[in-house]
């Protein structure tokens, strides 16, 4: 690829070890030219042009910038925090996109939900939703629907597109800051009864999508749903954690509404548009809305995908709670 067409990557000022300042430094020690899109000129925009990438400055929902930061380049990622505004960044950026005409990929980062709320299930009668999503759910939360509308947009836009679909994060505040504190107590409190899950490590998701964004022909136009390789219950959770933090870790399972008021209700008061799908999230995996594993993510690495363990010896919460 020409250095005069730089990578765009959206969502890069998030933490480092976050998804898309992963990919960033992942390009940049490839040589890839990257251009960095964020939102404010602060230090984690100056520890982007540090590490090497350009950086636009700029907001996701204002179609001047996302013109201009598009100017020159051809390959995009696009992610955006949970936001009531979602579908409308995703819109942007397709239509100055379609409009620049000469995009070779647009790398979506979605969600393992749009797997399986699909149209059809989502449109069956009340009864057949909630049989199939567990009992507990019967709709999408507002960002779950955001995800399945941007889908379609990007599929009538006509751009060459990938849909990165993830399981549940590792990294996930369900699992790693809204019950930090019965953590401390050597209890791992969760609403998720007997359930197993397949979390994925955010780095290995990054990984995926820079491989696709150095080499986007071969995975146009296709839908990736990527699970982490362990299936366990949490128990096995409790493991994981007991061997990062040292101690020993229970877990306790919790109702999922009790939870969700104790947990969700009280961290997110301020943020109803996040609470509503975090609730959503308790309530599709408490009730079993999550089943089995896929092989694509291996596939996609080349090599065997990190473990719940090794990210959550790496996350800087859990770090701090090890040592305190």
């Amino acid at each position: 690829m020409s250095e005069r067409h730089p990578i765009l990557i959206t969502g890069a000022a998030g933490h480092i070890g976050g998804v898309s300042r992963t990919i960033v430094d992942m390009l940049l020690e490839q040589r890839h030219p990257v251009r960095a899109f964020v939102r404010q000129d602060d230090e984690r925009a100056q520890s982007l042009r540090r590490a090497g990438a350009e950086v636009f400055v700029g907001d996701l929902l204002t179609i001047a910038d996302v013109t201009a930061a598009l100017k020159g380049v051809r390959r995009i990622y696009f992610s955006m925090s949970l936001s009531p505004y979602y579908t409308d960044a995703v819109s942007l950026m397709a239509a100055a996109a379609r409009t620049q005409g000469d995009i070779e990929v647009f790398v979506n980062m979605s969600e393992f939900e749009q797997s399986f709320m699909t149209f059809e299930k989502m449109t069956a009668p009340e009864q057949e939703r909630r049989a199939w999503l567990g009992g507990r759910v019967a709709d999408w939360s507002p960002q779950q629907r955001a995800h399945w509308v941007a889908e379609r947009v990007l599929e009538w836009s006509g751009l060459p597109t990938v849909n990165v679909r993830a399981a549940m994060f590792v990294e996930n505040p369900l699992m790693t800051w809204l019950a930090l504190g019965p953590l401390s107590n050597g209890e791992l409190r969760l609403p998720f009864g007997a359930h197993r899950l397949a979390p994925i490590a955010g780095h290995d998701v990054a990984e995926v999508c820079a491989k696709i964004l150095a080499d986007p022909a071969p995975h146009i136009p296709k839908s990736y749903e990527l699970t982490g390789p362990e299936l366990k219950d949490m128990h096995g959770f409790a493991e994981d954690f007991a061997a990062v933090l040292g101690r020993q870790v229970t877990y306790v399972p919790e109702d999922v509404e009790t939870w969700n008021e104790t947990y969700v209700d009280t961290a997110l008061a301020e943020f109803p548009h996040t609470a509503e799908h975090m609730k959503t999230l308790t309530r599709l995996i408490g009730g079993g809305g999550y089943r089995g594993t896929t092989d694509q993510l291996q596939t996609l690495l080349g090599h065997p995908p990190k473990t719940v363990r090794w990210a959550l010896e790496r996350h800087p919460r859990i770090q701090k709670l090890a040592v305190a």
